[in-house]
């Protein structure tokens, strides 16, 4: 199948180079400065060794593809569409946050979206390389089953991705958000990596604080969340770990900040459950990248 992926960070970088490595036809969609920069071929560390793959890069998409892979940050995404310039069969978002999935259905169709998300720590260390750093968790929308399931069996076989198709959108969207927006907005605050949350007993209170509230807001944007579930779950993230975030605020970059807490706290807002927590760490990033100008 012709694949397209729209962003070449580390999501976008590691999802093209996976693709290639299996025998997918894939183009990766990047800036038109950065093209003469990027190598001829992408290359992937991964924990288990390294992958590699044909770089076939463009600043634009302008020919059909069965699949449109979406791994752009969510404060680029709109402008980064008008790149875009050929049809897709499917478009499957990897973005953070849910809100997306709302533009791209306005923008492609209620019927060429297919949601999915991606949990993985990862990183861009030079034009088209780039370095997993932990395992992956591919989710797609179970709508996406008939044209995707060979493609995720084979990055499950020969690049080691954890995939699975789900019935719920609500459930994919949220299930990720409620372990993703707590650990950025809390890693990024405090400028602590996981290890050193845990450690500090005021600092694991406001994580877990933020974890429930997520969990609540969720479950009454109609998701079935286990909070259970998703408390166990830091168990198994390693100790050095830190969110995108937190590293693009160390880096002097934009955050993702309304698109990973505003789902939480609009969402708090209109079904009447407070979100104290959530509140009070998205005000220190906000304090934090304030002082940093």
């Amino acid at each position: 199948m012709k694949h397209a992926v729209l962003g070449a960070g580390a999501i976008g970088g590691m999802m093209a180079t996976a693709l290639g490595a299996i025998g997918e036809d894939v183009i990766l969609i990047m800036r038109p400065e950065k093209l003469a920069g990027c190598p001829e071929r992408l290359t992937l560390q991964q924990p288990s060794g390294t992958i590699t793959a044909p770089a076939h890069v463009a600043a634009k998409l302008t020919e059909p593809v069965d699949v449109l892979w979406i791994a752009t940050k969510a404060h680029q995404l709109e402008s980064a569409l008008d790149s875009v310039q050929a049809p897709a069969g499917i478009v499957v978002p990897l973005l953070n946050g849910v809100d997306h999935v709302r533009v791209l259905v306005t923008h492609f169709g209620r019927e060429r979206v297919v949601p999915g998300s991606i949990a993985v720590e990862a990183d861009r260390v030079a034009e088209g390389h780039f370095a997993q750093r932990s395992g992956v968790r591919l989710n797609v929308a179970s709508a996406g089953r008939p044209l995707l399931a060979s493609v995720l069996d084979r990055l499950h076989e020969r690049c080691g991705f954890s995939t699975n198709f789900l019935d719920s959108e609500a459930d994919l969207l949220w299930t990720k958000l409620s372990f993703l927006a707590p650990f950025a907005l809390a890693t990024s605050a405090s400028g602590k990596n996981k290890g050193e949350i845990f450690a500090d007993p005021e600092w694991k209170v406001k994580l877990m604080g933020a974890v429930a509230e997520t969990v609540a807001v969720a479950n009454a944007s109609g998701a079935n969340i286990d909070l259970a579930k998703i408390q166990a779950g830091f168990d198994a993230f390693q100790g050095t770990v830190r969110s995108s975030m937190a590293k693009d605020l160390v880096a002097g970059r934009p955050l993702e900040l309304d698109a990973i807490a505003g789902p939480i706290l609009h969402g708090g807002e209109r079904h009447n459950i407070p979100t104290p927590a959530t509140r009070e760490l998205a005000g220190m990033v906000r304090s934090r990248v304030n002082n940093r100008h």
